[in-house]
């Protein structure tokens, strides 16, 4: 028997359901917001992620599905939402042609990782994008959005906030965590010893406790901050103070992709076990200038979909549509004819073997539709149909063009 590749798993039954209706939600309160839906491709030239997310992030450096194509083309599939977009925007000129432009998309993405419960080799994103915006207002916006999202979905919460400072106030905050790094460069992981000499600010990120324990005394970010970057970060915080929007400052918190600046946020769950963080964002201004666009702000945020399946709640299920069935052969014809036609305004599920009413109302409740119809010889006869309402139980006899 041939299985699925490991880490990458089959979407049906309840899981389905919760699925779709993440999708649903998610893309209700996105164009709430003015964003539009873009699809781009699952597949890119690698190039685009080692520019973008970065060679020393640990997806480009050790996840990446990546491989020749037949043209000779070094190509990957998409492990990422964020790069793919902003190529796109480039591509299509968007950068040149100003004004301000919101995306919003979902689809699969590929890692190769180790798989576990809520982080799979192929997962899904749900994803927002938005360019030519620098307001921190913006950042306050998306903050929002994906508040809104998982209050629809009954997913509790906490905010996690930190500003990564820009051009003007990275470099020397650099320099002075370097320093402090490389007097315990004996006793970090070979994974920060790395970083220290590609993306510093990444070691900050590293989920070891003994490194952790060591950068619990490193300098802070969030206070060597510009002046420009300091009063965007106070006017964020003052806004979602505005909104009863509760978060928590956390000076490590620098996201895992080098295309970051000022605002990151992180939302995580207390209900998933150790990898806690559900969704997550912030701005990345430079990201379109690296990738030869022209220099546009930019912010965005995504959501593991698996991360946080197991948290949604579902709405109460309601019946919906009809079930029509035949009580003899002779009927189905009939029967393939009027659900064909029912299916103009409704959910129709059919049944193509006769069976008896009993059999009818039950394989009707299995798929939880609100009525059962069954055609049978006398109404063939009569050019009737027989219905029952399986919510309040009334039953009738109507004529087919009632029907």
């Amino acid at each position: 028997m041939i299985s699925s590749l490991r880490g990458m798993n089959d979407i049906l039954s309840d899981e389905y359901k919760r699925f779709t209706y993440f999708i649903e939600v998610a893309t209700e309160i996105a164009k709430r917001y003015g964003f539009h839906f873009i699809e781009t491709p699952l597949l890119e030239e690698t190039a685009l992620f080692k520019r973008s997310v970065g060679e020393s992030s640990d997806i480009v450096g050790k996840e990446m599905y990546q491989f020749i194509d037949k043209g000779e083309n070094d190509v990957c599939l998409r492990p990422e939402g964020t790069a793919g977009v902003v190529r796109a925007f480039i591509q299509k000129k968007l950068d040149r042609a100003g004004g301000i432009h919101r995306f919003f998309y979902h689809g699969a993405m590929f890692r190769y990782e180790r798989p576990q419960k809520g982080r799979l080799r192929q997962f899904h994103q749900f994803g927002v994008e938005s360019f030519g915006e620098a307001s921190v207002y913006e950042d306050a916006n998306m903050i929002m959005m994906v508040g809104d999202i998982l209050k629809a979905l009954g997913i509790g919460y906490r905010l996690k906030l930190n500003s990564l400072g820009d051009n003007n106030c990275m470099p020397a905050y650099r320099e002075n965590l370097v320093y402090f790094v490389n007097k315990y460069k004996d006793s970090v992981c070979e994974d920060c010893t790395r970083r220290l000499y590609t993306n510093p600010i990444r070691v900050l990120d590293c989920k070891n406790e003994k490194c952790q324990d060591i950068y619990k005394d490193a300098p802070k970010l969030i206070n060597c901050l510009c002046s420009s970057c300091n009063n965007d970060f106070d006017i964020l915080k003052k806004i979602l103070a505005d909104n009863n929007i509760a978060y928590e400052i956390d000076t490590n918190l620098v996201r895992g992709l080098d295309y970051y600046s000022k605002t990151a946020f992180e939302f995580v769950s207390d209900n998933i076990g150790s990898q806690s963080a559900i969704a997550g964002g912030g701005r990345y201004d430079r990201l379109v200038e690296f990738l030869d666009g022209k220099a546009t702000p930019a912010v965005g945020f995504a959501i593991g979909i698996e991360r946080l399946m197991e948290l949604i709640v579902m709405p109460t299920e309601t019946r919906i549509g009809y079930y029509i069935g035949a009580l003899e052969d002779e009927a189905l014809n009939l029967v393939v004819k009027v659900a064909h036609k029912k299916r103009e305004s409704d959910v129709v599920t059919i049944d193509y073997k006769s069976k008896n009413l009993k059999n009818h109302l039950k394989a009707a409740d299995k798929v939880n539709a609100k009525y059962c119809a069954v055609i049978g010889s006398n109404e063939m006869q009569n050019e009737t149909i027989w219905l029952k309402n399986l919510e309040d139980k009334t039953e009738q006899v109507l004529l087919l063009k009632e029907f």
